[in-house]
């Protein structure tokens, strides 16, 4: 069985958490655990359910995308950080955390997953943000629709979908940025994108996608954040050959 720190070591080494010393994220291990780990638990985000339900699993490791360690959020072990850590400490299971490194990665992001979810081909990174090139950005094989495209991504990810703009325009090229991704909508325009696509678009972004003339599809923020950690979780399996589970505890947001 593999150990607490050789998993450690892969994830880190793997994603490059080490390039985004600017992510609010402490990414990487949050919460150090047992030496010898059976069996992984991978989720979007970190809460008490998913600790439980990590428990249950009599499980050693969790991966998720949203720790609980954010600045300096931890600086006291005291109300919802305690109850946070808690369950975590008493049963001796580590939660690794990979928020940017798991948007930005070139073959193992969200939004890369996606791109190969509608098959994007010559796929390129775009959009900074805090110092990364986080999006993807591609050409379908051939033309579609946003609605044809949101409906098959909702498919994949069982989930459901928005489309602002004109959701029957015929489109080519597409631009992706998978959560609350919408500060990378002005990048996509320049770019001359036809579409964009992220989790969650939020009130004030509206009269922007309608002024700029591009539609974008919204997937949900959690079901965006989702293919990521599928991919990171059979690649685990495989290189540790241990067993791997995904929590599903979605928001409906």
């Amino acid at each position: 069985m593999p150990t607490q720190k050789e998993i450690t070591d892969f994830l880190n080494e793997t994603l490059r958490v080490s390039d985004f010393s600017k992510d609010y994220s402490n990414n990487g291990l949050q919460v150090e655990g047992k030496e010898v780990v059976k069996t992984a638990i991978f989720a979007v985000d970190a809460s008490v359910e998913l600790f439980e339900k990590t428990i249950e699993a009599d499980a050693d490791y969790i991966i998720v995308h949203h720790g609980i360690s954010w600045g300096n959020s931890l600086n006291r072990i005291t109300g919802q950080n305690a109850m946070r850590v808690k369950p975590l400490i008493q049963n001796d299971i580590s939660l690794y955390a990979a928020h940017l490194p798991l948007d930005a990665h070139e073959e193992l992001g969200h939004n890369a997953q996606l791109a190969d979810y509608i098959n994007l081909k010559d796929q390129q990174m775009f959009s900074e943000y805090s110092g990364k090139e986080i999006g993807v950005r591609g050409t379908l094989p051939n033309e579609e629709t946003p609605l044809s495209i949101a409906k098959k991504l909702a498919e994949k990810l069982n989930g459901d979908y928005k489309v602002f703009g004109d959701q029957e325009r015929r489109i080519k090229t597409v631009g992706i940025i998978s959560g609350g991704g919408t500060d990378g909508i002005p990048d996509a325009v320049e770019l001359g994108l036809d579409c964009f696509i992220t989790g969650e678009v939020k009130h004030e972004v509206f009269h922007t996608i309608k002024e700029l003339d591009i539609p974008v599809i919204a997937l949900g923020h959690y079901c965006s954040e989702k293919p990521g950690l599928f991919a990171v979780m059979e690649l685990l399996s495989e290189k540790f050959d241990i067993d791997c589970k995904f929590i599903d505890i979605p928001t409906g947001l």
